[in-house]
């Protein structure tokens, strides 16, 4: 309908806008926070005797690995747990090196659409088909979730030397693709930091890529979304 079609615009706008806070983010707290988490993994500054600090968000919750997510939704579904097959769509972006696109969300219509299968992100949790940050960022989640996740260079992330190539998520355009193998096999002074967003659609070897029920977590995105 038109009131889902206008509601998913809301939301994407709201996700990227965030996105770009995100972003200005790093400049704005790396040297006030600096001092928690130590130093991003740069190839270039390696036995310099100085180092690009890791940033840290107050509004986001870091785990024991250095991953850092938020919550925008609560899904109500079934919770994703190893050895469950997971469906999920995602974007993702090189906040580190200039915000450029990974990928794109695939879902475009809300409740009302259900995808090409082959368009949506599927892979069994703990299969280690995909970098760890997303097996750890999905674990957890209940279907019809959202969450915004960063992934610091290093073993969260993509391989410095294969990339992709031998691991997943794989952008689905060439663009990305070259965004994205640019970033992780450069070996110059570049934050190698990637963020994404994912949103649970199912869990269960039945699940299909259908946006699931949930609650928005109070902010802007609950603003944009509200009835």
């Amino acid at each position: 309908s038109q009131k889902e079609s206008d509601d998913f615009l809301r939301r994407r706008s709201a996700v990227l806008g965030t996105c770009a806070l995100a972003a200005a983010g790093l400049m704005e707290v790396r040297t006030a926070r600096a001092d928690v988490f130590g130093c991003v993994e740069m190839p270039a500054l390696q036995n310099k005797g100085y180092c690009k600090p890791t940033t840290i968000y107050p509004d986001y919750t870091m785990t024991a690995s250095g991953l850092q997510y938020k919550d925008f939704r609560v899904g109500e579904g079934e919770e994703a747990v190893v050895g469950e097959r997971v469906v999920a769509d995602w974007d993702g972006y090189t906040v580190g090196y200039f915000g450029r696109i990974i990928q794109a969300k695939n879902l475009s219509k809300g409740g009302a659409f259900e995808g090409n299968m082959d368009g949506f992100l599927r892979f069994t949790l703990g299969d280690g088909s995909v970098i760890p940050a997303f097996e750890e960022a999905i674990s957890g989640m209940r279907a019809g979730g959202i969450r915004r996740f960063l992934v610091p260079p290093g073993p969260l992330s993509y391989p410095n030397t294969t990339g992709f190539k031998k691991i997943g998520p794989v952008p689905s355009t060439l663009s990305g693709r070259n965004a994205l193998g640019f970033v992780l096999v450069n070996e110059g002074a570049i934050d190698k930091t990637l963020l994404f967003d994912i949103e649970l659609l199912g869990v269960g070897p039945n699940a299909s890529a259908r946006r699931q029920p949930g609650t928005w977590v109070a902010g802007p995105l609950a603003e944009n979304n509200s009835e």
